[in-house]
């Protein structure tokens, strides 16, 4: 992407309009609609102050030019009271600025927020590993975006506002003065635009990069146990020396274009100094304005420069906008294509009030096509214990996630209960940070069970001392890292049993629980009449169980158990 790229600014401009019109269509608008208004106010009031300033200041240096002493005190009185009004102006609008950029970011990250989560975005968004660093995107580019497009907005206004304010005055002092500022500004922007294109394009390589940096040093943050005993350090010293190596080459690039940027930008802004100087001070020798003129035409030309010359002077500034604005759009398109998603090849289909699970000739595909699983048709009533067993871990875990709704390689049909009633419980399990009442009770939980009943089930599940220190139930930890992955795995399961779906999927019980554990485990879901499915490995024996499927390394199946379970094969596939 570069600054001269047409396609590439429409593409900018819609997605700030868009970012500005949502925040006007949310309950937020009419509020920040009156703070914006209050700002254009806040701007013209500046400008004005800024006016009347520079004629108190010619005044104020004539007085001194004709050795006036009272027009000098109270031209002086005059100044002192200008400044102490456009002091308390300048910080009113500042103030004011600042609070609609934080309700602007706070609309915009809480409706992303909500698209993020929504449709499973985050999971497509991650599995696919088309864009890189979205949490950085949602926290840092939001902030940036919201608050750069602010200041953009109120310093374009506020130059139109100082060029009517300050070209009649530029103009009543010398016309060539006002044309020769006119002509510098164009020539300013249009080098700048030039020798700085390239910032855009850099900018945004440069935060992917720094968020790459910040990713890898997060990993290792939270992998450093498994990484300290297996002695990992110096793969991730060569990842994280890579990443750093990248960033760098990244930053020399626009160092470079800084550079060269700087030397046209800071002799730029040396000259604004000395050309009002140049043209007023020969009508000043010459008799024809007073020295205070001189000293007007220096504030005039450098208000009005400062207008007409905004690309150059902010440049690396919107520089740094675009790329940050490319890269919220990119996040969005992402979002749409998850609200958007094409066709799934193995259809799924949630219905309220189903309490059954029904396989309707699944079949499942490795990535490269080779079949993992070859027309599954099966019906689970609800309560029914089945076991998976597989010599392949991928066919198992296949299974496991298409039921989920999370596979893209396969065929067929599943009916399945809604999230109420079938849950799923992975391999390594997820605590979220917070109580210990908000990790075992449904949100929101249909009929909330008391204390009692709870404390009676940890204690059966043997995690009875979580409650017994602290506030209890509504005591809050980091669980995962104050937490053995099998009390991790327990608690899950704490949660599902108090949910009492009608089925629950559960990924390898033994690779965190013994043998004891999980008979324990699978005893009470049966006492809690929930059924279950759960993936083992070939040998694993039946007692807790109503059936067996067993899929063979070409993706056949087979079910073993009593004809009159509940598990039911069907002898050929239902249509799709």
């Amino acid at each position: 992407m570069n600054a001269a790229d047409p396609s590439a600014n429409r593409d900018n401009w819609k997605r700030i309009r868009r970012e500005m019109q949502a925040l006007l269509d949310s309950r937020e608008g009419a509020k920040a609609v009156w703070m914006f208004v209050l700002l254009i106010a806040f701007l013209a009031a500046i400008s004005a102050l800024n006016v009347l300033m520079s004629y108190v200041g010619r005044d104020f240096m004539s007085a001194i030019e004709k050795r006036d002493s009272a027009r000098f005190l109270r031209e002086a009185w005059l100044y002192v009271g200008m400044f102490a009004i456009s002091t308390v102006t300048a910080v009113l609008y500042r103030y004011l600025e600042e609070r609609l950029g934080l309700l602007w970011r706070s609309q915009q990250t809480s409706r992303l927020l909500e698209r993020y989560l929504r449709n499973r975005a985050y999971f497509h968004i991650e599995e696919g590993g088309v864009l890189a660093n979205p949490d950085q995107r949602i926290s840092e580019d939001v902030r940036s975006f919201t608050t750069s497009t602010l200041s953009f907005v109120l310093m374009t206004l506020n130059a139109l506002i100082t060029v009517f304010a300050f070209s009649s005055v530029l103009w009543s002092i010398s016309p060539r003065l006002f044309g020769i500022a006119v002509a510098y500004a164009v020539f300013g922007s249009g080098v700048a635009t030039l020798l700085g294109r390239r910032l855009i394009g850099l900018n945004s390589l440069q935060l992917d990069k720094e968020a790459n940096l910040r990713a890898e040093l997060l990993h290792l943050r939270e992998n450093a146990e498994p990484v300290a005993l297996q002695h990992r350090e110096e793969l991730l010293h060569r990842r994280l020396l890579g990443r750093l190596d990248q960033l760098v080459a990244n930053s020399r690039q626009m160092i470079s274009v800084n550079r060269n940027l700087g030397f046209f930008t800071n002799g730029y802004n040396y000259l604004i100094q000395i050309i009002p100087a140049l043209i007023v001070a020969p009508m000043f020798m010459n008799g024809e304005v007073s020295f205070g003129v001189v000293t007007q035409s220096a504030v005039a030309f450098s208000f009005l420069m400062g207008a007409f010359s905004l690309l150059v002077t902010q440049f690396q500034s919107i520089s740094t906008y675009a790329a940050v604005a490319a890269r919220l759009g990119k996040l969005l398109e992402a979002f749409d294509q998850a609200d958007a998603p094409e066709p799934a090849p193995v259809a799924v289909y949630c219905e309220p009030g189903r309490r059954g699970l029904a396989y309707q000739g699944l079949s499942l595909y490795r990535p490269d096509g080779a079949p993992l699983l070859s027309s599954l048709s099966l019906e689970l009533a609800p309560g029914t214990r089945l076991l998976v067993r597989a010599s392949s871990g991928h066919a198992k875990i296949a299974l496991f996630r298409a039921t989920a709704g999370l596979i893209e390689a396969g065929a067929g049909r599943i009916q399945r209960p809604c999230a109420d009633q079938l849950m799923f419980v992975p391999e390594r399990p997820y605590l979220p940070h917070g109580t210990l009442r908000q990790l075992l009770l449904p949100v929101p939980p249909a009929v909330a069970p008391d204390d009692a009943s709870i404390l009676s089930l940890l204690a059966r599940l043997r995690l009875e001392h979580l409650a017994q220190a602290g506030a209890g139930l509504d005591s809050e930890r980091d669980w995962l890292n104050h937490l053995g992955l099998g009390e991790q795995l327990r608690l899950v399961l704490a949660r599902v049993l108090l949910a009492r779906p009608a089925l629950v999927f559960l990924d390898r019980l033994r690779v965190s629980l013994d043998f004891a554990e999980q008979r324990r485990v699978l005893d009470l879901l049966h006492e809690y009449g929930i059924g279950y499915l759960l993936l083992g490995k070939p040998g694993d024996a039946l007692d807790q169980f109503d059936a067996g499927l067993d899929i063979a390394v070409d993706g056949s199946w087979s079910l073993q158990g009593p004809s009159e379970l509940a598990a039911v094969a069907v002898a050929s596939p239902a249509p799709v």
